[in-house]
């Protein structure tokens, strides 16, 4: 099954947090931070969104930096993604 994103809406896969700090302590689950590193899967087509004329800025494949309580999360054939609209992207990490 393949998720297509409508206007300026963008699916996203959430990148691995870290489970041990950088000095070796192993993180519980309940503690570790949620990632803003994602991955993008699916990108919509853009086009006039309230009036404003929306060109997409990213593409599949591109790693980006999302806000952090931003979007909508799915889960699609054992596959947890996220669906957030173009601004709440961030960075595109190069």
């Amino acid at each position: 099954m393949k998720l297509v994103p409508l206007g300026d809406r963008v699916v996203i896969k959430a990148l691995v947090a870290e489970e041990t700090t950088k000095s070796g302590i192993v993180l519980p689950g309940q503690a570790k931070e949620k990632p803003q590193q994602a991955e993008v899967v699916a990108v919509g087509p853009g086009g006039v969104i309230d009036g404003k004329e929306v060109t997409m800025q990213v593409k599949p494949g591109d790693k980006i930096i999302y806000s952090k309580y931003s979007g909508t999360e799915v889960e699609l054939e054992e596959e947890n993604l996220i669906i957030v609209k173009q601004s709440d992207i961030l960075a595109v990490i190069e």
